[in-house]
């Protein structure tokens, strides 16, 4: 049986319990605010990195993780004896994490020439944001624990980021703005009318999908499109943010609506609250 090694990004928001669970390499974004540098999942849990957002007027930063991570990444690995690499990122429109990773790979082979028939590096571009690739994950684990084949796995994590979905609210649009990577969510124009845009994510592409009035709209109107969209009676994942009333009401419109309670909930972390802000709520399912 092959010996592979699934690596991602701190940006698909697994806990470090899933990420021990199952056996995840994880490398981590760096995140500046103002004068201070930090690493998250490292330096703080995401409670602290909501306080230190709240505490700073500016706006927090990220930046992409170095081709002589992954190199280092790759290095160790393949020292460690693992046959393959399977490392799936963050939406590659939103970073240079990915092609810094896919450089990173011809490197390595550049100048380990012996290990191009004895070692595999997959790179996967989710295509998406936070549990959007962390959910996969948690099912490609399983599948290497029961044995499956490197191609089976990339296979599975490449078909799930071409049919992956999320609709989403940012309750304010004040981070979206600031940083100018939500790029429809910054141009909505509304918000001091009380209009809640909803947002969709799919195959790369963050679009405003619909709007709503008022903070009480949001959650039923995000639960009627994954009605309209998702594939009947498969997993669904929830995404909320430092409010756990959000995900009160969310968790108990999907249950009652859907008909059955999600996968489980991802509280986004800091490479993803940057952009949308702390308070979130959102879906994550297959689209039909």
């Amino acid at each position: 049986m092959q010996r592979i090694k699934l690596m991602t990004d701190s940006a698909c928001d697994l806990t470090q319990q899933q990420e021990k669970d199952c056996d995840i390499m994880f490398l981590n974004f760096k995140v500046a605010v103002g004068d201070n540098s930090y690493t998250s999942r490292v330096d703080f849990d995401n409670a602290g990195f909501y306080g230190i957002m709240e505490a700073y007027d500016g706006l927090p930063s990220t930046s992409q993780i170095t081709e002589f991570e992954f190199e280092e990444a790759f290095e160790a690995l393949y020292n460690e004896g693992y046959d393959a690499v399977i490392y799936m990122s963050i939406n590659k429109n939103a970073s240079a994490t990915y092609n810094n990773a896919c450089m990173a790979r011809d490197s390595f082979f550049e100048s380990h020439k012996e290990a191009k028939d004895k070692f595999s590096i997959e790179i996967v571009d989710s295509r998406n944001y936070t549990v959007a690739y962390g959910y996969p994950l948690v099912q490609a684990s399983g599948m290497i624990k029961r044995g499956a084949a490197l191609s089976e796995v990339v296979n599975y994590l490449n078909d799930w980021a071409e049919n992956v979905m999320i609709y989403f609210a940012p309750y304010t649009l004040r981070y979206a703005k600031k940083s100018g990577r939500i790029p429809s969510a910054a141009a909505f124009v509304g918000e001091m009318l009380g209009l809640r845009p909803i947002m969709k994510i799919f195959d790369g592409e963050i679009t405003t999908y619909d709007k709503v009035r008022g903070d009480k709209a949001i959650i039923p109107r995000i639960v009627d499109h994954v009605l309209d969209t998702m594939v009947p009676q498969t997993p669904y994942c929830l995404i909320y943010g430092n409010d756990d009333n959000v995900l009160k009401e969310l968790t108990e419109e999907c249950e009652k609506r859907i008909g059955y309670p999600p996968e489980f909930a991802t509280q986004i972390g800091a490479a993803i609250a940057i952009n949308a802000g702390p308070v979130v709520a959102g879906v994550m399912f297959r689209k039909n």
